[in-house]
Parts: structure tokens; sequence; C-alpha cells
């Protein structure tokens, strides 16, 4: 038994090819509470306060087995009981008032309804924009382009963008990638160019109105650029044209229509990824524009009223403006309507996306989903979100016929015994039980790791879990070191 190595402490650097740049929504590390450990690796916010959209809100949570709703009936039937109590008597509304609230926080907020119809007109974010070479950019081996966004206020936008291609033989087309930068970030041409050296043509464009021009979370707002990052929570009374959730996705949905336009590139082999909250973007355009061929989110997810690293942002907003923001903005509403096999790639301490949203997020689509979690990966631009190898990987299966990464076919536990059966096309070398005895904040949680047992004939592994688990999961790791996991279990009996 180990337990998984513990990173330095301090300002977290990642590196981006020619540059290296501060982990992305990087946070102040706490001083661990009594009881918890201080093993656990990965930035850690303030802990905020639980917060809970109320029944009011009338949301619909999804789930493989069904579906509920939290809606009115429920708490108004419990509060007719609660004004008789004590032989009859009525409660006074300050009492009443103070039950009701108590109430409300011990539900769990869910995810809206899926709307009707969304804030993007399809029809005119799948054209292709306008373009023209932004003067005064230059980076090797790309280029570099404004194309038209959507209004602003009224006020046209546009969008900055890098764009490569790969050798290509004369007449041949190429897969394409559209990549979507996290918080404090802009478009990356190192990106593109990682994509190019695998054979495939990339767009990398900012979504919130910058130019790469400046320092890692301060770049230099455009003139003609759209509404700034992140989340907009401040602005959620706003008309949702002019907010910038909205704006993202539509820069996204209007990146992948002008690389589909490229002779070069072959339309009907486009995918996407983005990082934090590029991979919240990931999401949503997943369920938005389903021209792509696959989606892979790192780190980021839907459900961030039920457990992000934004819930003191919903407490300050108040009931009405979270469950507003929520019902427009959250991915959790637009990922049931995903169609493409999805790869999700994060860490077990996520300070941003945890693993229960994570979980419920990646349930949603319809589609296959493909895990690959591991214990405490850095949350950032560059090496940590970029270069995983999975992507890659899952990226050339799907789009140019390469080999798949292994699949969990069924999983489960007998008594104490967890086990994965699975198939492969590139022998498993490797697997390993990772769980964790702690509770609380998943961000703060030690993780250890145990050696399964492999059994190569039946695809079969499995492994006692220790006592006083509370939630494990298994990963796979193949000849070529790519991560395949299965879905993590919470034991609450203990």
């Amino acid at each position: 038994m180990t337990v998984c190595s513990r990173p330095r402490r301090g300002r977290t650097i990642v590196a981006t090819g020619d540059r290296r740049e501060p982990v992305v929504d990087r946070q102040k590390r706490r001083r661990p509470r009594r009881g918890r450990t201080s093993r656990n690796c990965g930035p850690v916010p303030v802990a905020p306060a639980v917060y809970v959209v109320p029944a009011q809100a009338g949301f619909h949570a999804r789930h493989k087995g069904g579906r509920y709703k939290a809606g009115n009936r429920e708490l108004q039937q419990t509060n007719r009981k609660v004004l008789h109590m004590n032989n009859g008597s009525i409660l006074s509304r300050a009492a009443l008032a103070v039950v009701s609230l108590a109430l409300l926080t011990l539900c769990v907020m869910a995810p809206a309804a899926e709307p009707a119809a969304t804030p993007w007109d399809l029809d005119a974010l799948s054209k292709a924009p306008k373009s023209a070479p932004a003067e005064g950019f230059t980076e090797e081996g790309v280029s570099a382009l404004f194309y038209d966004g959507v209004p602003y206020k009224g006020a046209p936008t546009r969008v900055f963008a890098w764009y490569g291609l790969p050798k290509t033989e004369p007449g041949g087309k190429v897969p394409a990638m559209v990549l979507v930068h996290g918080g404090g970030g802009t478009a990356f041409a190192t990106w593109v160019r990682l994509w190019n050296s695998r054979g495939y043509a990339a767009i990398a464009m900012d979504t919130c109105g910058c130019v790469p021009r400046g320092e890692y979370g301060k770049w230099e707002r455009d003139a003609q650029g759209g509404p700034a990052g992140w989340g907009d929570f401040d602005n959620v009374d706003l008309p949702a044209t002019d907010q910038w959730s909205r704006h993202a996705v539509a820069d996204v949905v209007l990146a992948h229509s002008l690389i589909r336009s490229f002779p070069e590139v072959d339309a009907d082999r486009t995918g996407i990824t983005g990082i934090s909250w590029g991979g919240y973007l990931t999401c949503i355009t997943a369920g938005v524009d389903n021209r792509f061929k696959l989606a892979v989110p790192v780190y980021g997810c839907g459900f961030l009223g039920d457990n992000s690293a934004w819930l003191d942002a919903f407490k300050s907003m108040g009931p009405e403006k979270a469950a507003k923001w929520l019902q427009l903005w959250d991915p959790s509403v637009y990922l049931p309507r995903a169609a493409m096999p999805m790869l999700w790639v994060t860490g077990t301490n996520d300070f941003a996306y945890p693993m229960d949203s994570l979980q419920k997020s990646y349930r949603l689509p319809k589609a296959p989903h493909t895990l690959a979690i591991r214990p405490r990966m850095p949350h950032g631009h560059g090496v940590a979100g970029e270069n995983p190898e999975e992507i890659h990987a899952f990226a050339d299966n799907i789009l140019t016929g390469g080999t798949p990464l292994a699949t969990i076919a069924k999983q489960g536990r007998n008594g104490n015994t967890a086990w994965v059966e699975y198939a492969a096309k590139t022998p498993v070398t490797k697997a390993e039980l990772h769980y964790t005895k702690a509770t609380g904040k998943w961000q703060d949680r030690l993780w250890e790791c145990a050696p399964a047992t492999l059994d190569a004939k039946t695809n079969r592994a499995s492994a006692e879990i220790p006592e006083g688990t509370t939630v494990y999961y298994i990963n796979f790791t193949d000849e070529h070191d790519l991560v395949v996991s299965g879905e993590h279990e919470e034991r609450l009996e203990r």
C-alpha cells in the first residue's frame, strides 16, 4: 500500500512549450482542519459555506436509474405539517421562516430541465463567419486572424484566434481540433502547434474579448471584443444575449464553423477539447453543436451549484439569481443533448470541479464516455491540461482510426471486493485501486493506492477494499502508459 506523492508547496508552474505559465485558477493553500491530512496535493480554495438552491426553483435531476423533481409540492406539504405541530398551535412567522430555511438547506440543487430552445441561434452560428488576418500578431508555424462574433450590447464584435495546419499532401484533407482555453488564459499558439505536430489542423480562440498580448491573466482587451470572463455571475440580470457564457459558447461554435470551411480540413472529422473554464464551455458546446465527433473536457463539468469552487459566488447572488444563472448556463442543462463520445480528464482533488459533480455530469449524455482520473492531477494549461496522451489517443481512434483506449465493460462489488471488467486492443499492464478513507471536502481528501489483481485472460481486475474506505475506483494502465478509470463508488456505510 502506498500513498501517492505530494507536490511542492507554493506557486505551481506548468510548461507550455516555449514558455511557462502559472496554473489556472490557483488558490491559496489552507491549513487542514483537525482530522484532515496535509498530504494531499493541488490548490485548495477557502472553504465556502454550503449553498443549496431552494426547491422552489423547480429544478430536475437526471440519473442513470431515473429522474426526480425537487419542486414546490413536497416543501408545501412539509410546511403545512410543521405549522400544526404542538397540538395544533400555529408557529409565528419568524419561526416558520427559520424552519423553512432549515428545510431548504436540506435540498440538493439539481440541473434545470432541458430547455425547449437554447440561447444560441445554431442556424446562424453554423455558417462560417467572415475572417481576416490579425495584423501585428506573429507566431512560428501558425496564422493569426480575427473572425466575426455575435453582437454585444448591440455592437458588432470580433474574436481573435490562432490557426495552424500540419504538413499535408496537395489536395489532402486532415482532421481538426477546436481548443478552448481556461481561466486567465487566451488563445495559445503552442497548443495549436501541439495538435499540428500530431497531424491535425487546430484553432484556438480567445473567449473573453482579448488578444494574446500581455501576461497570464492580464491580456490586452480588444476594442471590438465581447464580454470579459469568467462566469459573469454579477451580470445575470443582463439580457442572456449579453452574458459571457452565451458569447463564449458562440465564439467556440463559430470557430468550429470557420475551421470546417477551410479546404484543407475534413469537415466530418472534428473534435473539441477545453481546460478548466474551457472544459466547462466544452461541456455546453457538446450539447449545442452536434457536428463534433468527440469532446474532451479537462477538469470542467456541470452541477456547479451542487459542488464547485463557486459555491460562495452562488450564495452571494441569492437563491433567485443563482437559480436563474444555473438554469441558463450550467452544463448539466445541455449535456443530455450531447451525442458524441466524450473523454473526461481530471484529478481526484481538483479544486474547482470535484468528483461528485463530475460523476453526475458524465452520466448525463447518452453517448459513451471514457474516464481518465489521476490522483491529484495538477490543474492548469501546458503539460497538465493540454498534453495528456489519453486525449491524443482518444482523438486518433475516432478521427483517424487509431487504436482505441481500453473500455470499461462492467464494474461492481462483491462484498468487500471491487472488480472491473474491461476490453482493450492494447495490452493492459497494471491495475490499481485508488481509495480514500476521508470524508468532507473532496479537495482535501487523502487518496491512497493499492495494487489490484489483474487477470489478462478474463480481462478483469479486482481488489480488496481497505477497511474504512469511503470512496474508491480502479485505474487501468496499458503498455503505452495510457490510463482509463472505472467510475468511483461512495461507501457511506462505515
